[in-house]
């Protein structure tokens, strides 16, 4: 992989609410892509529910009317791979929502990402100081969400934090039909976050099914906001 490889998409990611859920290691072992391993914070299992903007979209550089700015809700947990420069720490998306229709055929021919369209709408006031987000999503003909608000001013990651745990995970992983790994680059600077209690709203398990609409009903283990950043998603490549 070479400096000077043209990112697929750039992107901003903004205004980031991420909700923590602990879970049984082997809750998530059939959803391991292969040639991975789970990612443990301090010997816990960790999914997480995460609501943010997508802005200024670009693909290979060219903005896409009515697709540049809008909303996605993703659902994921953190593996790890082990690469000749050591260990590539990584993220698997169980469900990605997103408000085109576009979007979601787009990320599924490409890298099998499990996307689904969904009517959506966003809130989110914040300072420095203070304020809150919410992301919502309207499935078979109700609306859920996922809420956070601040509990203390912004600041960076601290050092071997949870938070820093969560935010700095630089690459994706994907399975594929044919049962490889399809593994994919994602760069962005270091994000300052607020600390932050948080929640959901609606019924969770007519999308994500009975056993993580439980979990995601109930409080989650952590909460915070995050501020965000441009990003940029490389191309992906399948790996042994």
């Amino acid at each position: 992989m070479t400096g000077g490889e043209r990112p697929f998409l750039t992107a901003e990611w903004r205004d980031l609410v991420m909700l923590q859920y602990e879970v049984p290691p082997d809750f998530l072992a059939s959803s391991i892509p292969r040639g991975t391993e789970l990612d443990l914070w301090q010997g816990r299992a960790l999914v997480s529910l995460v609501g943010f903007r997508f802005i200024r979209t670009r693909i290979r550089g060219v903005a896409i009317p009515f697709h540049i700015n809008f909303d996605e809700v993703n659902l994921r947990f953190y593996v790890r791979r082990e690469a000749p420069e050591g260990a590539r720490r990584g993220v698997v998306f169980i469900r990605e929502i997103v408000p085109r229709r576009a979007i979601a055929v787009i990320a599924r021919a490409l890298y099998n990402e499990p996307y689904l369209a969904c009517p959506m709408r966003h809130r989110v006031q914040l300072s420095e100081t203070s304020g809150r987000a919410q992301y919502e999503w309207k499935h078979e003909g109700s609306w859920c969400g996922v809420e956070a608000a601040t509990t203390g001013p912004i600041g960076p990651c601290a050092p071997a934090s949870e938070a820093e745990f969560i935010t700095e995970h630089y690459w994706g992983y994907t399975a594929q039909p044919e049962g490889e790994t399809l593994e994919y680059r994602v760069t962005h600077p270091r994000w300052r976050v607020w600390s932050a209690t948080g929640s959901t709203t609606g019924e969770m398990r007519t999308m994500y099914g009975p056993a993580f609409g439980e979990i995601l009903m109930s409080s989650p283990t952590s909460a915070f906001i995050a501020d965000g950043s441009p990003v940029k998603v490389f191309a992906g490549h399948r790996v042994a």
